[in-house]
């Protein structure tokens, strides 16, 4: 079985696995409970914070565990805009975001925020005197992801940053999930106030993530209850799902080593499909080494998945929190590609230790697929 639709979620190691049930077995307690046991897992709980802190090079209470990707990304959009609405209303975030970014933005203007959507080249890139040339005076919030999930853009989150350091009333919000582990990013740079990193794109659980929030950054909270997360996040804490989250977090950026085998294989890949003239490759030749989006002239993608599964071979659409939606991707018909390339896309997206066995298989089984299309059309 060859898996490449890691971009969705990854399998998680056996390390991060044996960590959460390690955890979950022997530290099952509170951390809130004022009893030894909940002690320990207090203890734990700490250690993890401080444990993620470490590898990122911030400080502890920077560190805000919850839920995943969508949950951070909701909890620093509207976080910012519920507690800074009295300094202004105004939020710029582009036209390629996650839908988790994009709902979030669309919410919050049906409740009485204005939000400019910056265009994108063809290649999935702002442009950054377009950004400045949006910012208000009432501009409280940029959100730009850092890599596209659909085509492996990378914006340049580091230019930004230090353009917004010169607007203190404005924080800066990336969506890292696609980029940790594969694309470098200064975690301590004072431009950039709020980041978000999932578990499950990393070898880790579902359910896993968290929000780095610097200091002093201050959000209104999503729910209501109890202290935990320095009441930014109440609920009683997911201890096994933080420990694991550190483990998976270690590793993979210990593995980033391997990131330019991986840029290898993507661009044998890209030399590979360009050889039939029925393919476009729609993600930049410059973007992330894991994600390569292509479409296959009058080659219906579902069909296309299909037949690659039939070989054990495993890719995508657009992304997975809208690949059952029929309309075309937002992300590509925004870089201005035709409906036709939008409608026939497909994405195929690889972990850190993706084989060239596991490249070789796939380039065999879609030239075997394509041939045999050819055939039947005449």
């Amino acid at each position: 079985m060859i898996y490449l639709d890691n971009s969705a979620t990854t399998k998680p190691s056996e390390d991060v696995l044996s960590t959460f049930s390690r955890v979950a077995t022997d530290f099952y307690a509170n951390p809130s409970s004022i009893h030894q046991l909940g002690g320990k897992s207090e203890q734990l709980l700490l250690e993890a914070k401080k444990q993620v802190a470490s590898l990122l090079e911030i400080k502890e209470n920077e560190i805000v565990f919850t839920s995943g990707g969508t949950e951070s990304n909701n909890l620093a959009i509207k976080g910012i805009a519920r507690e800074h609405k009295q300094r202004g209303n105004h939020i710029i975030t582009s036209q390629v975001e996650h839908p988790s970014v994009l709902e979030a933005c669309r919410y919050l203007e049906s409740d009485g925020f204005e939000v400019t959507y910056l265009k994108v080249d063809h290649q999935g890139k702002i442009s950054l005197n377009e950004l400045k040339e949006a910012l208000r005076e009432d501009t409280i919030l940029v959100t730009i992801m850092h890599v596209n999930n659909e085509i492996g853009t990378i914006q340049p989150i580091e230019d930004i940053a230090e353009l917004l350091k010169n607007y203190p009333k404005t924080f800066f919000h990336t969506d890292h999930v696609q980029g940790f582990g594969k694309v470098k990013l200064n975690y301590q740079h004072e431009g950039l106030d709020l980041i978000t990193i999932s578990g499950h794109k990393i070898h880790g659980l579902r359910g896993t993530g968290c929000l780095v929030k610097k200091s002093p950054v201050k959000l209104h909270s999503l729910f209501h209850g109890g202290s935990q997360e320095g009441q930014v996040r109440p609920g009683t804490e997911n201890l096994a799902g933080a420990v694991s989250l550190a483990k998976a977090m270690r590793q993979a950026l210990e593995k980033m080593s391997q990131v330019n085998r991986i840029n290898e294989l993507r661009k044998r890949l890209i030399n590979e499909l360009e050889l039939h003239e029925s393919i476009t490759i729609l993600s930049p030749e410059k973007g992330a080494p894991h994600i390569l989006n292509f479409s296959v002239k009058n080659f219906k993608p579902e069909v296309l998945i299909h037949a690659l599964g039939e070989e054990n071979i495993y890719i995508s659409t657009k992304s997975a929190c809208s690949s059952k939606k029929n309309d075309v991707s937002h992300v590509l018909a925004a870089c201005g590609h035709t409906d036709d390339q939008a409608a026939t896309a497909v994405r195929v997206s690889m972990h850190i230790e993706q084989t060239e066995e596991d490249i070789d298989a796939f380039i065999k089984a879609i030239n075997k697929i394509l041939k045999k299309y050819e055939n039947i059309m005449g």
